[in-house]
């Protein structure tokens, strides 16, 4: 995989109160920043997010921790901070969201749908790693 991998017309515009974009799953430009525009390291992150995301979007899913809300609040917190640092605004809202979920109700519905609705962004930021470093 070269550094040309990176395809810039997927650039992040519309920033969120944290500077990080979530028009796309993947801000480029907050990227960039965080690595010093050093391409290699983008996609170093990049797939170390891929494989950690995937990681935790499955435990999740999992009845692993049962209702361990300590347990999957921290999951969730932990993916929180990794898709801040890439730029993955839509996964860092959405962790977000289901922490405080976790933290404000009991209603296993609400909180289902919350998990779902993180997965899925998950989902979709690993679709658009996966695009960004396919040799064009």
């Amino acid at each position: 995989m070269n550094n040309s991998a990176l395809r810039r017309a997927d650039i992040e515009i519309m920033p969120n109160e944290s500077g990080i974009g979530t028009d796309r799953p993947i801000d480029l430009v907050h990227l960039s920043r965080q690595t010093l525009g050093d391409r290699g390291l983008e996609i170093e992150l990049l797939q170390l997010f891929d494989r950690q995301a995937a990681q935790i979007a499955a435990r999740l899913a999992s009845d692993i921790g049962g209702s361990d809300r300590r347990w999957r609040h921290d999951l969730s917190h932990t993916l929180k901070g990794s898709a801040q640092a890439i730029g993955a605004g839509q996964v860092a809202n959405a962790a977000q969201h289901y922490e405080n979920v976790l933290a404000s109700t009991r209603d296993d519905s609400q909180i289902a749908a919350a998990r779902d609705a993180l997965i899925t962004a998950v989902d979709v930021a690993r679709e658009a790693i996966r695009t960004l470093l396919t040799d064009s």
